[in-house]
Formats: structure tokens, C-alpha cells, sequence
């Protein structure tokens, strides 16, 4: 009776030790007229693998390829001189091309709010138009329309559709994300 209780017990390890937990039932006690237990025990094991375990899962796809974090808001990467706005995870509009502060005048990198909106701003320090502003930081840069050619003094310029739709569809208090 003790060598099959060490059995059970051996059988029971052994699959935890796999990851699987079996319940071993004995059908019936051996009697005395049984032949005399071995000196073998059993083989239940199963067979060491020599293979590799697979590989993980790959990562869930990706919702937005952007390379911000926010989900909702405008994500600025000025590497590539791109923006998008983002709803829920997803692209609404994007990717446009932007233009972005030139040397001296770096576009800030960071999280903002929307701040303001003016339709028909003029920048007074550098005495120029800046239709459909959209602010995002309390120094003044913002979107808006501008020279998808000639670097800014770090606001980020858009063309005349895109100007006019992040006017629009940026309210105040919203996220605007820029990243390197």
C-alpha cells in the first residue's frame, strides 16, 4: 500500500510539474494474494522533450500608428514632419505634413492642452498672418495656416484645409501631443 501511495504522489508531481494537475483514484487496494509488489516503480512521466518552447503570442496589432500616447487629440512627430488627429484610438484625419520651429525657435516637445482659438490671427512679433490659429502652450505656439517650406518660429504650420480642420475639430482642453 506504501509503494503505491509513493506512486500516486510521484504521478501527481510530476504533472504539476508540467503545468497539468491529474487526480489519481486507486481502483482497489491490492489483496494478499496479489504477486509481490516490483521493485520497479512505474514510468508515468511523460517523455522529455528536447524541443524548444514555442514562442510567445505576438503583441495585439497596433490601433493607431502614430507615435503618441494620447488617444484623443493632435500628435506632432517633427521628425517627420507630420500631424494627425486622433479619436478613440483612432486616425480621424492624417497623416498631413507640417512644418515645424526652426534653430533657435525649437517647437516644444511635451503634452499641452488646446488653450484658444482665433480665425484671424496676426502675429505681432513677426508681423504675419496666422489664419485658424489653434494655441497649445501659454507662449504662444499653436497650429496654423503657414509655409510647408520655411520652418516657423515654432508654431506648426499646416496647409489651408488642415489649418482649418484642426481649427474645427480641436476644442479647448483637448491633448496635443509633440514627440522628436
Amino acid at each position: 500500500m506504501r509503494m503505491l501511495l509513493v506512486a500516486v504522489a510521484l504521478m501527481s508531481v510530476a504533472g504539476c510539474a508540467q503545468g497539468a494537475v491529474h487526480a489519481e483514484t486507486p481502483t482497489a487496494p491490492p489483496s494478499s494474494s496479489s504477486p509481490a509488489p516490483s521493485s520497479e516503480a512505474p514510468s508515468s512521466a511523460p517523455p522529455v522533450s528536447s524541443e524548444a518552447p514555442p514562442p510567445p503570442p505576438p503583441p495585439p496589432p497596433v490601433v493607431k500608428p502614430t507615435p503618441c500616447t494620447i488617444s484623443d487629440g493632435a500628435c506632432i512627430q517633427l521628425s517627420t514632419n507630420q500631424s494627425w488627429v486622433v479619436r478613440g484610438d483612432k486616425i480621424v484625419y492624417g497623416p498631413t505634413p507640417i512644418t515645424h520651429g526652426r534653430k533657435g525657435f525649437e517647437t516644444p516637445l511635451g503634452n499641452f492642452p488646446v488653450l484658444r482659438k482665433v480665425k484671424d490671427e496676426w502675429s505681432r512679433p513677426y508681423n504675419a498672418p496666422m489664419p485658424w490659429s489653434t494655441y497649445f502652450t501659454e507662449s504662444g505656439i499653436a497650429f496654423h495656416e503657414g509655409s510647408l517650406t520655411v520652418p516657423s518660429h515654432g508654431c506648426i504650420h499646416l496647409d489651408p484645409p488642415s489649418a482649418q480642420y484642426y481649427f474645427s475639430n480641436l476644442s479647448i482642453g483637448d491633448s496635443v501631443q509633440v514627440v522628436s
